[in-house]
């Protein structure tokens, strides 16, 4: 029997494809029982990033992984109809890029808002891509650096891209070399068309967008890593049509929103919920145009939803 580590690079379901990172060797697994009931809560025990130690018996060509090491972060939403259950996006991420359109499709920004929240609750350093610029900068270019300046001023970095013009494509492959970089965002706003861009010897799924709604379409039914020729990997997730937050507490939801946690040591009252209490400061902000009137109705409805799943 042959015994090992390595990284979960697909999932298939209940089938997972496994490689030794840095070498790229790929070869099948299922999952042990065990580890799955004891996982109940969750729809998928197993991520894709996940570091797993395996077995390999004598004569088999299918692995069976054993153990689930500690993750050092990892990206999870609550199941849009399972109130009670999450899933896992990916594990062990160094980069989190979160891919927008504000066209084609139609960006929703408390859909962006609550990737955001997530991410800052595990640790990982989130880039918003703004894509298929080369769509609609000419006819809303005050709509673009209205979302620079929203996005930007609460303290992250906005990185415009286009894979028809091939507008800030080399800069992210640079920002990608050598770490594992999720991509992940709503239904048609273009990560495998930016995955191939990144490298042209990669296939991901790419979608069209249904004219009736100007939604995506879904493409990508796994949640796969690729390796990248200029080094790296990218994680490309199946796109999301809703995201709900798990593991955090209602008093906390306003620390990850960066420019609200700044404006907080201001407020009269410790804790401050920023909704109804005197004197708070970060209310004041909002009425004064420093925090965007969009990212505080995101956090209002974070609050909404928090109390309806208790």
């Amino acid at each position: 029997m042959t015994q090992g580590e390595a990284t979960v690079v697909k999932n298939a379901g209940s089938h997972y494809e496994l490689s030794e990172l840095p070498v790229w060797r790929l070869f099948p697994a299922v999952l042990r029982g065990r580890i799955r009931l004891k996982a109940s809560q969750i729809t998928n025990p197993v991520a894709v990033g996940d570091h797993v130690r395996y077995e390999l018996p004598d004569g088999e060509d299918t692995a069976v992984i054993t153990e689930i090491l500690p993750r050092e972060n990892y990206v999870i939403r609550r199941s849009t109809n399972l109130s009670r259950q999450a899933h896992i996006i990916a594990a062990n991420i160094d980069m989190a890029y979160l891919v927008v359109s504000l066209y084609f499709p139609e960006i929703k920004l408390p859909f962006l808002d609550r990737i955001l929240v997530t991410c800052g609750v595990y640790g990982i350093p989130a880039t918003i891509i703004l894509s298929k610029v080369d769509m609609y900068r000419e006819m809303a270019q005050d709509q673009v650096d209205a979302f620079h300046a929203i996005y930007e001023g609460a303290g992250y970095r906005v990185v415009d891209t286009s894979v028809v013009t091939g507008e800030g494509i080399d800069a992210l492959r640079d920002s990608c070399r050598g770490k594992v970089n999720l991509f992940s965002g709503e239904s048609g706003v273009g990560k495998s068309s930016l995955i191939k861009a990144l490298d042209p010897s990669l296939d991901p799924k790419i979608g069209q967008i249904s004219t009736a709604h100007l939604q995506g379409k879904h493409t990508t039914s796994l949640y796969e890593m690729y390796p990248l020729a200029t080094g790296g990997y990218v994680i490309d997730s199946p796109g999301l049509r809703g995201f709900g937050l798990v593991d955090l507490e209602k008093e906390e939801i306003g620390k990850y929103f960066p420019e609200m946690l700044r404006a907080s040591e201001g407020c009269r009252f410790t804790p401050c919920t920023h909704t109804h209490e005197p004197g708070c400061a970060v209310k004041a902000a909002v009425e004064a145009g420093t925090i965007s009137a969009e990212r505080y109705n995101s956090y209002l409805g974070m609050l909404e939803e928090d109390q309806k799943f208790r």
